[in-house]
């Protein structure tokens, strides 16, 4: 089937979705005016098809899935959401019906996290459709959560649960994957879980408040934690059996993928370092947003990889983290 060219590509699905500031899309940049006494956050991540998300994947849960994983950084440092751009390169299979579908996915996502779209840019390519949004949020002046102020004695917690998403590209793409042993609707949380992340957006005031640093895990809960502690000088312990692992896959701690789970990316969930003063009430505020947050460990003076400990030993870890390759 055909697609409509540039121009009418952006009136027909983009323009209706154009925020205040943005001219509705009619100028080749957007105005933004800050309110006094916040700062503007600026975060962006892109998706390739074949890398990040399946050729086949419905075309809504694509570009929410592109919105979600910048709203998961926002999250992370503790900003609300305010607007994003838009940048998107159309492979040779992408017909009219893909894109008012992701415009669909784009506009439910919209409403329901509050931010609007400011401009950005479609081209064609005869390559993979590759999405790439930059989003921007808000926050108290001097307010914003880095990942490199966590000191050692600060806890180490994670919000929601790991895993699922890993476990459904597993059941997406290896026919022999251990996951098939799930039943038929853990099994469709998960493959759903990898399409379309749930980012901790209602934890930001939370993180905001009481977190040292932060940072969302994206690529593996393992290999994330290894980042924040190497940019904040220090290092920690990770407690496996303290890792709230997704549903239905716990059964999986003992077995040979268990260590996959962990470093498994695509989580999208909010790895912080608290300190133990502030620790009950960030669980408290944890409970009141409807995101449970879990203490995983604790960080420590000294430098190198965290050590991940179960059963009383450290285990010695391959991959600690998600490469992305080519599905």
């Amino acid at each position: 089937m055909s697609r409509s060219d540039e121009l009418t590509v952006i009136e027909r699905y983009f323009r209706p979705l154009a925020g205040e500031g943005a001219f509705d899309l009619s100028d080749d940049a957007a105005r933004i005016v800050p309110e006094a006494g916040l700062d503007q956050v600026i975060t962006s991540d892109m998706v390739a098809s074949g890398v990040h998300f399946l050729p086949d994947d419905p075309p809504d849960t694509i570009a929410r899935k592109a919105l979600r994983v910048n709203l998961s950084d926002l999250a992370s440092k503790g900003a609300d959401p305010f607007g994003y751009s838009l940048n998107i390169a159309l492979g040779p299979d992408v017909t009219d019906e893909w894109l008012a579908a992701f415009a669909d996915g784009l506009a439910g996502d919209q409403k329901l996290y509050g931010i609007r779209l400011l401009g950005g840019d479609t081209i064609s390519t005869t390559g993979a459709t590759v999405v790439s949004v930059t989003a921007i949020g808000t926050v108290p002046s001097g307010r914003m959560v880095h990942r490199f102020r966590a000191v050692a004695g600060d806890y180490l917690y994670v919000s929601g649960a790991i895993g699922a998403a890993f476990a459904g590209l597993e059941l997406l793409v290896d026919p022999e994957s251990p996951f098939h042993g799930l039943d038929a609707e853990k099994a469709q949380n998960c493959m759903m879980r990898y399409r379309l992340p749930q980012p901790a957006v209602a934890l930001t005031h939370a993180i905001r408040d009481y977190a040292n640093a932060a940072m969302d895990v994206s690529d593996g809960l393992v290999g994330d934690a290894d980042k924040l502690t190497a940019a904040s000088g220090c290092t920690g312990t990770i407690i496996f059996d303290d890792i709230p692992l997704s549903e239905g896959l716990k059964e999986f701690a003992d077995g040979p993928v268990a260590q996959r789970l962990i470093t498994g990316g695509d989580d999208y969930e909010i790895l912080a370092s608290i300190s133990p003063g502030n620790a009950e009430a960030f669980e408290k505020a944890g409970l009141s947003a409807g995101i449970p947050v879990s203490r995983i460990g604790w960080l420590a003076e000294g430098k190198g990889p965290v050590q991940v400990i179960k059963d009383g030993r450290e285990l010695a870890l391959g991959d600690r983290a998600y490469v992305h390759r080519e599905q």
